[in-house]
């Protein structure tokens, strides 16, 4: 690649920032749809980069993620000494957010019924799966990241490595504290074909992957019945939002999700108004009278 300080950049990203692989082939993906434009056309004005990757077929999600990834490098260029004009040009299409799809009690109980095995003991390591992603509201990579060492028993807290490397440690309830020690003890040393340290074993008896936990999601979903896969994020939706309604304060959600910031966590009360909106218009008696 022909571009200024490319190889500091990304040493910049996962040394100093800590972005995660996916992360860094993200940007990399996109300085890349970068330089490519640049190649076809070297003269163009950087507004003309809009069109491209718009003719490129990319979603306005996508068309955000790769203006931002741009500013990002050109913020990073200027710091280190060289002028980046196409920087004060550059502004993120609009992205409509939608409302986050929670993963609802009744879905999760289909689920938890649906993901029975013929081996007990694969049984009982599906349906640990699906309380650590509904209890704790992880990200699918902290969920396979987890070592039975993250389990504080005494404390009954679980630490969770988060984007970038972040720890934070999640309280959890005392129903999720029992199922956890009992699958360790009594389920996980029948999975497990080699010594390693992983909470979850995979069917080879190894720590599992994300395809694996998306392949599990996806013959579960089937089988309870849903037309399409429950995606892992959903259960991070559910978890946040039910503690929401329980009363729990935004800041301590934010905490327990590890969100960089409370707007994040705030979108959850738009779901949460929704809901109240809907329980209104299906049980006051005004929506029985016909002016």
């Amino acid at each position: 690649m022909a571009m200024d300080y490319w190889v500091e950049f990304f040493e910049d990203l996962e040394q100093v920032r800590g972005r995660s692989k996916n992360t860094v082939m993200a940007y990399r993906r996109d300085l890349e749809l970068y330089h490519e434009f640049r190649e076809k056309m070297p003269n163009a004005s950087i507004r003309k980069f809009y069109e491209f990757i718009e003719e490129r077929g990319l979603s306005t999600r996508s068309q955000a993620r790769a203006i931002s990834s741009l500013r990002t490098y050109f913020k990073f260029c200027e710091l280190q000494g060289k002028e980046a004009p196409e920087l004060r040009e550059l502004r993120p299409p609009k992205v409509k957010v939608g409302l986050p799809n929670p993963v609802s009690k009744e879905e999760f109980q289909k689920l938890f019924k649906a993901c029975q095995h013929e081996d007990p003991y694969k049984q009982g390591r599906n349906q640990i799966t699906l309380l650590l992603l509904y209890g704790l509201g992880c990200r699918v990579s902290e969920l396979i990241s987890l070592n039975t060492n993250d389990l504080q028993e005494d404390a009954s807290i679980i630490r969770l490595i988060g984007k970038g490397g972040k720890e934070r440690l999640v309280p959890i309830s005392t129903k999720l504290q029992k199922e956890l020690i009992d699958y360790i003890k009594m389920v996980r040393p029948k999975l497990l074909k080699n010594e390693n340290r992983s909470l979850l074993i995979n069917d080879r008896g190894k720590r599992p992957s994300r395809v694996d936990v998306w392949r599990w999601l996806s013959a579960w979903s089937k089988e309870a019945g849903f037309e399409e896969t429950v995606h892992p994020h959903r259960f991070r939706h559910g978890c946040a939002t039910a503690l929401l309604d329980s009363g729990m304060d935004l800041r301590s959600i934010q905490m327990l999700l590890g969100h960089a910031s409370l707007q994040t966590t705030q979108i959850y009360t738009s779901v949460s108004q929704k809901k109240m909106v809907d329980s209104v218009n299906e049980h006051h008696p005004l929506s029985e009278v016909d002016p």
